[in-house]
């Protein structure tokens, strides 16, 4: 079992800047990646970015210029850094961990999710 936890959620004004942090715990020696995504209120959870093992990142288009996910000391810390933060960024922001289980499998974790409030 693998532990998610998303922390760095906040208010913060339109064209601010805001850094999520997530850290998976537990059995992570077989972490292939680690993702973020989102869901605003009515709305479907959707992509923002990932960053796998051997650092290859990808991003949504509608975030990709503004946000960054980075590795932290470790393997098992990314960071999400959100710059020009518009309105439409409002939402819970969740951490996904992906492990694989074998070469065509993998077991995704989630963590609760933080919130980001944009303000205009």
């Amino acid at each position: 079992q693998v532990q998610v936890v998303e922390t760095g959620g906040g208010l913060v004004q339109a064209g601010g800047s805001l850094r999520l942090s997530c850290v998976a715990s537990g059995n992570t020696v077989n972490l292939n990646g680690i993702a973020w995504y989102r869901q605003a209120p009515g709305k479907k959870r959707e992509f923002v970015a990932d960053i796998k093992r051997d650092d290859n990142t990808d991003y949504s288009e509608s975030v990709k210029d503004r946000f960054i996910i980075l590795r932290g000391d470790n393997q098992n810390t990314v960071y999400l850094q959100m710059n020009s933060l518009k309105v439409e960024d409002t939402a819970v922001y969740y951490c996904s961990a992906r492990t694989l289980v074998d070469d065509t499998s993998f077991s995704v974790y989630w963590g609760t999710g933080t919130q980001v409030t944009v303000s205009s």
